[in-house]
């Protein structure tokens, strides 16, 4: 006789024992972003995306959902990535964002989604299939001298300007992940929105400005938990922004439960018949019940 229990278990067979139910848990893995330097920006952080029929990063067609046992002993990794680090579920891993290329040319990072080039003409770093787009190249010579836009998860960078993080509404509301910073400009008008490196939806910073007059503009750093690519700077003496860290979101049936490792900081809110689950720092292990 097999007949459902308590505790969503069921008896299978006669002295069989206990056979925990299987849990489908749709996942949205975002990872930190990558720094903004002296030119380029930072790309934002990879992103895999498993949720309802939502792409993934880079354009592509959205995962599976990964089916855990709910046994509550069956252990699974989950890790927040900080800046530029990976973030992790179970099998899935995020790739971090690519820094972006410093003055004197050279290249923006391969990454999540790629850096944007160093101006003087580098070329915006590679992003990863599946996860994000690539870095903007930096322009040529010529005055404002322009760096590249980091790569977001939703489109490449150009030429300043960073490319847009990617809309998810796994949590229930709709927000944007892991975008681009906006690359530095350098001996431009800072009054002058043409020459600001607009930093991409999705938590990507903007990027500075250094003016002819010797003026400053800082750039800003990629937002906390949204995989945000750092601002590029316009000048030598002034660093780029920080990426911003990422964020692994679980979304699964209501009747189930996670039991989280003190190593995590997470919350938890219900949406529909689902639990949605945050993890927004850490690393530990998880199980399910």
């Amino acid at each position: 006789m097999v007949g459902p229990t308590s505790f969503g278990y069921q008896i299978s067979g006669f002295g069989a024992g206990v056979v925990a139910e299987d849990c489908v848990v749709e996942f949205l893995v975002v990872a930190g972003g990558g720094r903004g330097t002296t030119s380029g920006g930072g790309g934002g952080g990879g992103l895999r995306n498993s949720y309802a029929s939502e792409n993934t990063g880079g354009g592509s067609s959205g995962e599976t959902p990964i089916t855990v046992e709910a046994d509550g002993s069956t252990t699974y990794t989950v890790t927040v990535g900080a800046a530029q680090s990976n973030s992790v579920f179970s099998t899935i891993t995020s790739t971090a964002g690519g820094n972006g290329g410093v003055n004197n040319g050279s290249d923006g990072d391969d990454g999540g989604s790629g850096g944007g080039g160093g101006y003087n003409n580098g070329d915006g770093g590679s992003g990863t299939s599946g996860q994000g787009y690539d870095g903007g190249d930096a322009n040529v010579s010529e005055e404002p001298n322009k760096g590249g836009g980091g790569g977001g998860s939703a489109a490449a960078g150009n030429t300043l300007h960073a490319g847009d993080g990617l809309s998810s509404s796994i949590t229930g509301s709709a927000t944007n992940y892991a975008g681009g910073g906006g690359g530095g400009a350098y001996r431009a008008d800072p009054w002058s929105s043409s020459n600001k490196g607009q930093g991409g939806d999705g938590g990507g910073g903007n990027g500075g400005i250094r003016s002819v007059s010797y003026t400053v503009i800082d750039p800003t750093t990629g937002s906390t938990n949204t995989g945000g690519g750092g601002g590029g700077s316009g000048h030598n003496g002034h660093g780029g922004g920080n990426g911003g860290s990422g964020v692994v979101i679980l979304r699964y049936p209501s009747s189930f439960t996670i039991t989280a490792g003190g190593g995590l900081t997470s919350s938890t809110a219900t949406d529909g018949g689902s639990k949605v689950t945050t993890f927004t720092a850490g690393t530990d292990t998880i199980t399910f019940a």
